[in-house]
């Protein structure tokens, strides 16, 4: 008997062996071999491999930041999304749509504080599509014609081509046209019909975020891929999540970035209506979370940058994740409402965020969305920043 189990022990560390030596030459694991490794293999095993990984694809000390905002173009949404605090429906007395004087101040302050681009996301408003957007888009760069717009989501991509009735491509042409510099990857929770059903039900499908994804990179739109994980799927699920974001990534032309960028997070739970029905809580430890960032690693072995997000697990957790594969620290963020709605407490000024990359054993770089480096401005006025954001302790 002893035997026996002394077999299947040695077994299943060889195959984790094997599975990490393939992940180690850029294979792609099947998400079956990606449960194996997520629920078999050691930390400090996924880590090792996490770190190699990224030295292979981000050689060097360098870990990277952002300075940016997130600004809602209306809080207005008839998705009905159960992990979501900050929609209101049409008609409520705290909808708001964001007005161009608001959107001056708001830009103004970012150049203010060393920044120079929006992540301009909303709502799926019933009344606002393709014209809205590319007037916005227009009047902004008008006004601001250094101003970098990180707009949308596939989600809301989806929205303005069923209310116009145009294709993917024709919509995303249009929104470059009028200064789309870049598209996010908001709105992909876990990429399984299944669970969107159950947790988002009014945003588009699984297929449909891909083949808006597979449009954006034919246009040569740079992308983010994400996903926002620890509530009702399974690991098979956020394994098939790597496996078709690797793939649409494949898929890119190639002198196309595609998905410059993936950004996983746990799922924020408090007043969110998934934790009111009793079906889902936050209940990924720190321990899961640098997991999931060495299995990102692991899985997406054509994805060059993979971003910690202190902003929902913390400085400390995301410090380790610089040791596990993270090479990006995220943005501070001078603006979030989205997230914070659902408990996200965590903040950075612009000296915490570098601190707290030097503290892990690295060299801090600001950047902007295409992972180019800048020069940290001269301009930012950082009294200003510690007013707009609470440090970390």
């Amino acid at each position: 008997m002893q035997d026996a189990c002394l077999g299947e022990f040695m077994t299943a560390s060889q195959s984790i062996a094997d599975l990490l030596h393939r992940a180690l030459r850029l294979e792609w694991l099947t998400p079956e071999e990606g449960v194996f490794l997520f629920e078999q293999a050691s930390t400090a095993d996924l880590m090792y491999v996490g770190n190699q990984l990224r030295q292979h694809h981000v050689p060097g000390n360098i870990v990277t930041w952002i300075i940016d905002r997130n600004v809602n173009t209306t809080n207005v949404c008839i998705a009905n999304c159960k992990f979501c605090n900050f929609y209101r429906r049409p008609g409520h007395e705290e909808a708001y749509i964001t007005t161009i004087e608001e959107y001056k101040q708001k830009i103004e302050e970012t150049f203010a504080f060393g920044g120079e681009q929006l992540l301009l996301q909303g709502g799926h408003h019933p009344d606002l599509g393709l014209d809205y957007y590319t007037r916005l888009f227009r009047e902004l760069k008008s006004l601001y014609p250094n101003l970098k717009l990180h707009a949308l989501g596939p989600p809301e991509v989806a929205h303005i081509c069923k209310l116009e009735k145009m294709s993917h491509y024709d919509v995303l042409k249009a929104l470059k046209e009028a200064g789309l510099d870049s598209l996010p990857g908001a709105g992909a929770e876990i990429l399984s019909d299944r669970v969107r059903r159950l947790i988002s039900k009014g945003k588009c499908g699984a297929q449909e975020w891909l083949d808006i994804m597979r449009a954006a990179h034919q246009l040569r739109l740079t992308t983010s891929a994400t996903m926002m994980f620890g509530h009702i799927e399974t690991n098979l699920e956020r394994m098939e999540h790597f496996a078709a974001i690797r793939q649409v990534q494949s898929e890119k032309p190639a002198d196309a970035k595609g998905f410059i960028a993936f950004i996983p997070w746990p799922f924020q739970d408090e007043g969110t209506i998934l934790k009111k029905l009793k079906r889902a809580r936050n209940a990924v430890t720190g321990d899961e979370y640098v997991r999931m960032i060495a299995m990102s690693r692991i899985m997406l072995p054509n994805i060059t940058n993979i971003q910690a997000s202190w902003l929902t697990v913390g400085k400390q957790v995301a410090q380790v994740c610089l040791h596990a594969g993270a090479n990006d620290f995220g943005s501070i963020m001078i603006e979030e409402n989205v997230v914070s709605a659902a408990g996200a407490r965590f903040r950075f000024t612009a000296d915490g965020i570098q601190r707290a990359i030097r503290e892990a054993g690295f060299e801090p770089r600001l950047r902007n969305q295409q992972y180019e480096f800048r020069e940290l401005p001269a301009n930012i006025r950082q009294q200003e920043l510690d007013r707009a954001v609470l440090v970390v302790d």
